[in-house]
């Protein structure tokens, strides 16, 4: 899971090879803050956890602003601050959610649960930004769906009601990626990501302070790598997308899944049930050719 921004609208060259090397590269990164934050969340408070990966999250974006034409002023400057702030709180909250999930189901169920937040973001464009959903995106994210169920097992009698975690994790993203869409109508990426670094930081240290805990000095070292894993994750998405389309390179996001259940299975002690791979399967069939009609349609 990442909180990463949208992709630029100014004209760019389309490296495709580079471009899913370097997506290929944000997902190992992402998967290896996912593994890195189950790890902390289960031994410390999820929001003091959040809060100081924050912490550097906001000095990530401040020092992106004051190297961008006009400072700091030029990159905050925004007629929909409202949203910008709500954007960054909807975030931060997501990622509790999701770091959360994390230690209750471990990180291959969330994360097989939470793939799905593409099919989501097909859903609801129509309903919040008026876009048209044709009968096979909609077909598609049925199929995505009944994927999702086949994770959860409802009517198994084992179900377990956490599993709606990851499930509603998927939804805040699905809504967050939205909403940054239609905030890309009048602000630029810089100024959309500079608001979601800052206002995420201010909730989460109105939050997180109330929550704090000692941590020992092995974990802070855990908690340095989270944060630098973090930066590191954002460059690489950034300038993936500078190089290359979206549409080329976003498929390659499901790689995300494969890191994620390799460290789950190798570092955690988790497994893959049946029907987890089975949905994951069910999800990501769904989600490439949800991809691919908004391709054929551009």
């Amino acid at each position: 899971m990442s909180d990463a921004p949208a992709a630029p609208a100014t004209p760019q060259s389309n490296n495709v090879p580079l471009g899913i090397l370097l997506m290929v590269g944000a997902t190992v990164v992402f998967a290896l803050q996912d593994a890195i934050s189950r790890h902390l969340a289960g031994t410390y408070n999820t929001y003091m956890v959040v809060m100081v990966r924050y912490w550097f999250f906001a000095a990530f974006v401040i020092f992106l602003a004051m190297r961008a034409p006009g400072g700091i002023r030029a990159t905050a400057r925004t007629a929909q601050l409202g949203l910008q702030i709500f954007r960054g709180v909807l975030l931060v909250a997501e990622i509790c959610v999701a770091v959360y999930g994390f230690t209750v189901l471990g990180l291959i169920n969330s994360q097989a649960v939470f793939i799905c937040y593409p099919l989501l973001v097909a859903a609801l464009s129509g309903p919040v930004l008026g876009e048209s959903v044709g009968w096979r995106r909609w077909a598609a994210i049925g199929a995505g769906l009944i994927g999702v169920l086949i994770i959860l097992k409802p009517g198994a009698g084992v179900f377990n009601p956490l599993a709606v975690i990851p499930f509603l994790s998927a939804l805040m993203f699905a809504l967050y990626g939205l909403l940054t869409r239609y905030a890309a109508r009048q602000d630029n990426t810089a100024t959309s990501f500079f608001w979601t670094g800052i206002a995420g930081a201010v909730v989460m240290t109105a939050v997180g302070m109330w929550f704090w805990e000692s941590m020992s000095r092995g974990d802070w070292f855990w908690m340095g790598t989270l944060c630098v894993s973090g930066v590191t994750g954002h460059w690489l998405l950034i300038k993936c997308y500078e190089v290359a389309e979206a549409g080329a390179v976003q498929p390659f996001a499901y790689f995300h899944l494969v890191w994620t259940a390799f460290l789950g299975i190798f570092v955690f002690g988790e497994v893959i049930r049946n029907n987890v791979a089975i949905g994951a399967g069910l999800i990501i069939a769904a989600g490439m050719f949800t991809l691919w009609r908004e391709r054929k349609k551009r």
